[in-house]
């Protein structure tokens, strides 16, 4: 057997062959990191308010998050704390603000993961849940499971107390307006996310979504799915996704990212790359990640993707398309 491909296969035996490189040192990790996108897709262009509008939003989440990270905050709690900004944001495509089903809904997916253990919890076609992201946390937290969908997930937002509303709730002027066909809708697809790297060295991964517009009822994306749309593991990295959630499903996106670093000893802007870039389509979306090591990729195959990323030290940075956008 070559000797690449022996040590592919055994992965407990990788360092000796010499295809994983040592972790940096403590002192060479940033403090904290947060990363943290809106969609991929299109975006309006330059001066356009919305574009600024969608700057502004993710400038003033990722101020906020890496002030949590700063005082100490766990990186779990601050990708949830984010996200729920997220949500309650008419801007994105989660929560308040979410595309409309075909039979004109709004049908919510969402999932978390916590690093040190691999707690994880997801949430998907939810219908009444203000914050997808909170319940996500609570079957993480509260229960046994994983994954709960929807009138059974609702059933259990109830007996935690989490917040009801009406389904109308989430629907915007313009996404009802887009599902009636009176004007296209050229804002980011998908999803909201966040990753973090905490100052224990923890990471944590969280991501929401109203999913395709004009979805069929009972349609679920990658988001909710672990492995596929958000994964976190100490050992490798934190990653969120968004875009076709089919295609994120069919490779396992979010973990073959992580695989590549354990078993292939690569980066994580390197894994990222090739998941974005030679696994998924042209246009099939993005992934944003970081390691354990502080690395930060922000990866997208699509035009454009809201994202940006916060560390000590310096303001946070947004980007929607090449160039960051001025703050």
């Amino acid at each position: 057997m070559p000797a690449r491909l022996l040590c592919l296969t055994l992965g407990a035996a990788l360092v000796a062959c010499g295809a994983a490189p040592p972790p940096r040192s403590r002192a060479a990790r940033p403090a904290y990191t947060l990363v943290v996108h809106g969609g991929a897709g299109t975006a309006p262009d330059a001066g356009d308010p919305r574009r600024l509008a969608y700057a502004a939003a993710l400038r003033e989440a990722l101020e906020e998050g890496c002030a949590a990270l700063d005082g100490g905050a766990a990186s779990v709690d601050v990708v949830e704390r984010i996200v729920r900004r997220l949500e309650d944001d008419p801007l994105f495509n989660a929560g308040r603000g979410a595309v409309m089903t075909r039979d004109g809904h709004h049908e919510l997916d969402a999932s978390i993961m916590r690093g040190s253990d691999h707690a994880c919890g997801a949430v998907a076609a939810v219908r009444t849940v203000r914050n997808p992201i909170a319940l996500a946390r609570a079957v993480m937290d509260h229960s046994p499971h994983v994954l709960l969908v929807g009138e059974g997930a609702e059933a259990f937002a109830r007996e935690r107390g989490l917040p009801e509303v009406d389904n109308a709730f989430f629907t915007t002027d313009a996404r009802r307006e887009a599902w009636r066909g009176a004007r296209p809708d050229d804002s980011p697809r998908g999803t909201v996310g966040a990753v973090a790297l905490d100052r224990d060295g923890h990471l944590a991964a969280a991501t929401s979504t109203g999913g395709l517009a004009g979805k069929r009822a009972g349609r679920v994306g990658d988001s909710p799915i672990v492995g596929a749309g958000t994964y976190a593991d100490d050992a490798t990295c934190a990653v969120s996704c968004t875009g076709t959630g089919e295609e994120f499903i069919r490779h396992g996106v979010a973990r073959a990212i992580s695989a590549r670093m354990e078993l292939a000893g690569e980066g994580v802007a390197d894994a990222a790359r090739h998941l974005v870039h030679r696994t998924l389509r042209p246009g099939d979306g993005g992934v944003i990640a970081v390691s354990r090591d502080g690395e930060v990729a922000m990866e997208r195959s699509t035009p454009a993707m809201i994202r940006g990323v916060c560390r000590p030290g310096a303001p946070p940075e947004v980007f929607i398309d090449d160039a960051p956008e001025p703050r």
